[in-house]
């Protein structure tokens, strides 16, 4: 079965803030609606979405369960959390480029650095723009 989606709908979005100390009140005053798809997708067309399946990244926000918005027109560039396929496996790390070295670095001291050989299949598929965690 095909699931179709409604991707241009719009959520109001209110620009008030919302108060993480004491309330305050509230007023019934909305910005223009927010289209999800706008103000999370830069690049429609190279944008994917992963979900997250352990806690090596628990250290940069990322958990279990996560919605990963991945971008593949972005440059991998050092720093940046990335997905990556490496031997036929995926793993978001972030990738750290230090002289000739690739480096795929967990966010969790329970796992090792991954250095990368040039004689391993190593594919970066994208740059990680947005964490979605649901609460």
């Amino acid at each position: 079965m095909q699931h179709q989606t409604d991707t241009n709908r719009s959520i109001p979005l209110y620009e008030l803030g919302v108060k993480a100390g004491f309330p305050s009140p509230a007023e019934d005053e909305m910005s223009m609606p927010l289209n999800l798809n706008d103000y999370l997708i830069t690049h429609p067309a190279s944008t994917f979405f992963i979900r997250v399946d352990g806690d090596s990244m628990n250290g940069a926000g990322i958990f279990s369960g996560d919605l990963l918005i991945v971008d593949k027109a972005l440059t991998a560039s050092n720093g940046k959390i990335v997905v990556a396929l490496l031997n036929g496996e995926f793993t978001v790390k972030r990738l750290i480029l230090k002289n000739d070295d690739i480096i795929l670095q967990a966010e969790n001291p329970k796992y090792p650095s991954i250095y990368v050989k040039p004689s391993e299949d190593f594919t970066i598929w994208g740059v990680v723009t947005y964490v979605i965690h649901k609460t």
